[in-house]
């Protein structure tokens, strides 16, 4: 049985009215880097909306912070790069666009799947139910996401928020070696199947 109510952003009582802050749907409008429509008011965490986890809340108060303080290159949020992760069992995760997303966006994409069943370290911990999938932009190589259910997959998706983060492409990612025995090297596979060039199924 799952039972899942939400989280809803308290910005009840705040004093807002009569301000110049911005609110849509029970949620404070802020700019990448936690600013609202009145000056010297910021926001963060789950009052300035989805995804609401508590990763996204701590990155977003550190930028904010750096941004008040004036420090240089401070890199707004960019929400696409947010690992989203579910802890059950199996465990859920993943970074970036669905496949779904990425064709309603117009782009043409290469995705490649992965099984846990094919993966020793899987089969040796007695996980053997799960799958990774990568997507990626079929002109450019650039990987637009990656979605998991298995053992360890919230550990696991940091590695292709990573390589979101540093632009890397299919190419940068099917040339990285990955440890072995490990549960990592299925996401390796699972670019090289995107690519027609999986090797352990």
């Amino acid at each position: 049985m799952i039972s899942a109510v939400g989280v809803v952003g308290n910005i009840e009582n705040l004093g807002l009215e009569g301000t110049k802050v911005k609110t849509d749907r029970g949620c404070i409008v802020t700019d990448g880097f936690g600013r609202t429509g009145e000056p010297g008011v910021y926001a963060i965490g789950d009052v300035a909306g989805p995804p609401m986890l508590a990763h996204k809340a701590s990155h977003e108060g550190v930028i904010c912070i750096e941004k008040i303080a004036g420090l240089p290159d401070v890199h707004p949020m960019d929400e696409n790069r947010i690992p989203g992760c579910t802890y059950c069992h199996p465990q859920v995760a993943s970074v970036g666009m669905t496949e779904a997303a990425a064709k309603a966006a117009g782009r043409k994409v290469r995705v490649g799947r992965f099984p846990f069943m094919g993966n020793g370290k899987a089969i040796a911990l007695g996980e053997p139910e799960g799958m990774i999938k990568t997507v990626f932009d079929e002109k450019t190589g650039e990987l637009l996401g990656a979605h998991m259910v298995g053992a360890e997959v919230t550990e696991l998706i940091q590695g292709y928020v990573v390589a979101m983060g540093l632009e890397t492409t299919e190419i940068e990612l099917m040339h990285t070696v990955f440890p072995h025995p490990t549960l990592s090297e299925m996401m390796h596979e699972s670019v090289l199947d995107a690519y027609g060039r999986v090797i352990h199924i």
